[in-house]
Parts: C-alpha cells; sequence; structure tokens
C-alpha cells in the first residue's frame, strides 16, 4: 500500500522514540523467554556438552565449579542466550519494523523474507558451530599435549565459549544477508562488492582473528565460510539488480522514503 511522503516523513527524535519503543518491545520478550527457559536449562546444559563429552574418555566427562555460584550462574547464562536463539525472528521482525519507513512500498513488501532469511542464516551460523566447528575443536584441544596432560575444565570457562561461539558464529552468518539487503535498495552493487573483493576478505580475516579462538583452525572455521558466503551475496545482489531497476521505473523517487 502505497502512503503519502509526509506521513512516512520522521524527526530525528521520531526515529529514537521508535528504536525505544522497539527494544522495550524485544526486552519484553526477552525477558519472557528467560522466566520460561530457565526451567529448561539444565536440558540445554546437556546438549552442549554433548560435543566434549563425545571426545573425553568416560572417566573424564565432568565439568566442575569453582565457587559457590559459579553453577546457578551458569544456569542464567544459558537461559539469556537461548532466548536469543528461541525468539531471534521476534527481534529480527521489530529491526524490520524500524527500518521499513525508510525503504520503496515494493521493499517494504520483504518483511517475511528478510525474517526468514536473517532467521535462517543466524541459526544456521549457530548450527554450524555446534555440528561442525565444536567436534573437530574439542577434539583438536582436549587431545592436544601429552598423555599426561589432563583436562580440567570449570563450568563457567567451558559453557561462557559455548555460547560465545554460537553467538560469533551466528551474528557472522548474518553478513550475507546485509549484502542481499543493500544490493536490493541500491547501496551497493554486484561491481562494487567485486572490486573490494581483496578488502573484504581481509575484513573477515580481522573479524576471524579478533573474535575467533586464537588458534588456525577456528579462524579458518570462521573465515572460509565468510568468504563463501561473500561470494554467494555477490552472485545474489547480481541476480537482484534488474528486479531492483524495475522497481526504481515503476514508483516514484521520493514516494515512499523517509527524508530528514
Amino acid at each position: 500500500m502505497t502512503q503519502h511522503n509526509s506521513e512516512l516523513r520522521m524527526s530525528f527524535f521520531d526515529h529514537l522514540d521508535e528504536l525505544r519503543v522497539r527494544v522495550i518491545r524485544c526486552l519484553w520478550v526477552f525477558t519472557a523467554g528467560f522466566l520460561v527457559l530457565y526451567f529448561f536449562s539444565e536440558q540445554i546444559l546437556g546438549i552442549l556438552r554433548g560435543p566434549l563429552f563425545l571426545v573425553l574418555p568416560p572417566t573424564q566427562q565432568k565439568l566442575y565449579f569453582t565457587s559457590l555460584f559459579e553453577n546457578f550462574l551458569t544456569h542464567l547464562k544459558i537461559a539469556g542466550y537461548s532466548a536469543l536463539f528461541v525468539f531471534s525472528p521476534y527481534y529480527f521482525y521489530q529491526l524490520w519494523c524500524f527500518i521499513a519507513p525508510g525503504l520503496y512500498s515494493k521493499e517494504r513488501r520483504l518483511a517475511l523474507p528478510f525474517i526468514c532469511a536473517a532467521t535462517t542464516f543466524f541459526l544456521g551460523g549457530a548450527c554450524f558451530a555446534y555440528f561442525i566447528v565444536f567436534p573437530v575443536g574439542f577434539k583438536f584441544f582436549v587431545t592436544y599435549g601429552g598423555p599426561t596432560d589432563i583436562p580440567l575444565l570449570t563450568i563457567d570457562s567451558y559453557y561462557t565459549t559455548c555460547l560465545k561461539l554460537l553467538l560469533l558464529f551466528g551474528l557472522a552468518f548474518e553478513i550475507p544477508v546485509i549484502i542481499v539487503f543493500l544490493g536490493y535498495i541500491g547501496l551497493v552493487d554486484s561491481a562494487l562488492l567485486r572490486k573490494h573483493r581483496r578488502v573484504a576478505i581481509i575484513g573477515i580475516t580481522v573479524i576471524a582473528a579478533l573474535f575467533a579462538p586464537p588458534d588456525a583452525v577456528s579462524m579458518l572455521m570462521l573465515g572460509g565460510p565468510l568468504v563463501l558466503l561473500y561470494e554467494c551475496s555477490i552472485w545474489v545482489v547480481q541476480w537482484l539488480e534488474p528486479r531492483r531497476r524495475e522497481t526504481r521505473q515503476v514508483e516514484d523517487p521520493l514516494e515512499g522514503r523517509s527524508r530528514p
């Protein structure tokens, strides 16, 4: 549905107020999800320690806590991270609602594809970490060293590492969604993406070095898929360019845009 430009014109403070409303709604959903998922935190902990216990001998399949509150706080942390993943479609929906007023009317119809793609890649990145990175990485680190080197892992250190990696891979896999979205609205094109391919690869390498665990295996497991996803994004943006031009020809360039 086409709306008059004056109806979509928002001041800077209107944008801030809109952002505040969206953030508050996300916080309410996060809080509700946190309270519900806390009661399933023990089951989630069991799922997370599965890849580690697969590479540990039966006699060493234990995690230790070194402070009185460590185990309890870990359950809280698990509930919080789980609320981020489980209710991620709602968070992406609120993000779309925030940016939608600045799009053309035809572009605003992409709400469902955007939410589905963002959720799929976010959860897909976490699944890639759990099913691919965890088994390979844990086996490498647990068996590294001599036969007298026995791992003594604490609850906080292990689960914190798992949660950070799941979130890192989930966010990193959002890169192609962002690139394709920017390509669809005309902020980037396939030629520009190809021109700056080397810069993008260097940036991905820096991201992998900064946020992945400090070893070559983890950095390659993060950087490799991101480079592949970047290349796939170029082809998707190129495929979308004719459709974007049709959208611009059909609609008035000023129609549906938010102006400062």
